[in-house]
This record gives C-alpha cells, sequence and structure tokens, in this order.
C-alpha cells in the first residue's frame, strides 16, 4: 500500500522572517517567531497582523496558550518563558525539560566547525494545567505540572528532531512533525504508541504546527504558513 502524503495548502506569508511556532485560537493564529522573537496573532483567512508582541526570549521555537498566559520555548536560552497575555511582558522564567545537544551534534569537536552546544525545546501544547514539551535534544515529549514546574510523564518522541506538537481527536493522543523526516504522526502519549502517519514532501519543512476543525496547520521558518490536506484517518 503506498504511504499516505499530504498537500500543502499555502495560506499566507507570516508576518515575521522566520516562524518558528504555531498555536490555534477562535479569534486568530498565534506565530512565535525565531528571527525577531516577536509573538503574532494574525486572521486566520488573510494573514493580517491582529497583535504584535516582543519578548525576552531568545531564538524561539514553540508557543502555546493556557491558564490566561502565552507560553514560549527559548530555544537558544533553554527556557519555557511564562508571558503577560495582553503585553508580551515575562512573568516568570523555567529551565527547559528536554535542554541538551542535538543528536546530529553531540558527537562533533570544535574542528568540525559546527558549534555543539546545548538548545532547548521546541512544540508546545496546554491541557488541564499541564504543559506538553516536544524536545529535539531529549528526544522526548515531556509533560510539566505547571504549578510546581516538576515533570510527571515524557513519551518517547519519534524520530530524531521533533518540532511541532498538536492534539488529535482522539483522547490522550497528539500529532508530532519531525522536521528532517518530513513526517507526521499520531502517537498516544501514554506508551508513544503510533497510530498514523504521513509525509510533507519538499520544499515545505513543518517547523511549528496547530490544529484547528481537525486540520493541521504548519510554519515553514522561511516564511510560509498553510494547512495540510490529508485523510485524518489510518489507510493501512
Amino acid at each position: 500500500m503506498p504511504h499516505k502524503v499530504a498537500d500543502t495548502i499555502f495560506q499566507f506569508n507570516a508576518p515575521g522572517p522566520k516562524p518558528n511556532g504555531l498555536q490555534a485560537a477562535d479569534d486568530g493564529l498565534w506565530i512565535i517567531d525565531q528571527c525577531d522573537d516577536h509573538v503574532y496573532k494574525v486572521d486566520w483567512a488573510t494573514g493580517d497582523v491582529l497583535v504584535d508582541l516582543p519578548t525576552d526570549t531568545e531564538k524561539s521555537s514553540g508557543i502555546t496558550i493556557g491558564g490566561g498566559y502565552i507560553w514560549v520555548a527559548s530555544t537558544y536560552s533553554c527556557e519555557i518563558y511564562q508571558l503577560d497575555m495582553d503585553t508580551g511582558k515575562t512573568v516568570e522564567v523555567y529551565p527547559s525539560p528536554g535542554a541538551g545537544i542535538n543528536a546530529t551534534r553531540e558527537l562533533l569537536d570544535e574542528a568540525a566547525g559546527r558549534k555543539s552546544e546545548p538548545t532547548g525545546d521546541h512544540g508546545l501544547e496546554w491541557k488541564d494545567g499541564n504543559l506538553y514539551v516536544a524536545s529535539p535534544p531529549s528526544q522526548f515529549v515531556h509533560v510539566i505540572d505547571t504549578s510546581n514546574f516538576q515533570e510527571i510523564h515524557r513519551m518517547k518522541a519519534p524520530g530524531f528532531r521533533v518540532h511541532g506538537l498538536a492534539w488529535a481527536e482522539e483522547e490522550g493522543h497528539v500529532w508530532i512533525a519531525d522536521t528532517a523526516f518530513g513526517v507526521v504522526s499520531r502517537h498516544r502519549l501514554e506508551d508513544g504508541r503510533c497510530f498514523d502517519a504521513f509525509r510533507v514532501l519538499d520544499p515545505i519543512q513543518v517547523h511549528g504546527m496547530t490544529i484547528k476543525d481537525n486540520r493541521l496547520w504548519y510554519a515553514d521558518d522561511r516564511g510560509p504558513i498553510g494547512f495540510l490536506d490529508v485523510g485524518m484517518e489510518p489507510t493501512f
């Protein structure tokens, strides 16, 4: 049986130069930009900017909304930022649960000409007071109780560059994007069991990912934002 492939349907270009995280909301699409570190909220249909908030984060890669706050994965400072919804001002800063060296770089030395330095987390989701954190360095999805910022669970992620994270319709399941593999897959958080998967072909790279009305949206960090036209039921 042939593998499932998504069609990428371009909608608009992001307002910032490098969109790297997405979060769906009824009144707009939230974006964190890795270049200017601004949080944007844009109109779903047009991409027009509704909110533009500068942040203190550094080369960020994930965003979610929960508990009355914006949460951002500040990737290059290896931290998670809790931000005021109205101003983007920092409320609190927490250590990234999955910070470390990415697997593709952990054996490199300075002679290789590529830095092997710690980085932090990427895609974020929120549910019932818990933060769900996709981390390329650890290759896990970490579940954090935000009342004390302690890890209460972790799920091994597929591939080696987990990035976008989005809730599936199936209870307790998440969609996970592996940017390097070009694969999006659905997993049960309890044990990581995989229930569905599809490919996203070049040239689109899924960095940020979110879901609205059972449709997955992507951000390619070169600017394009759109949705993935694909059946949401397994074909195998």
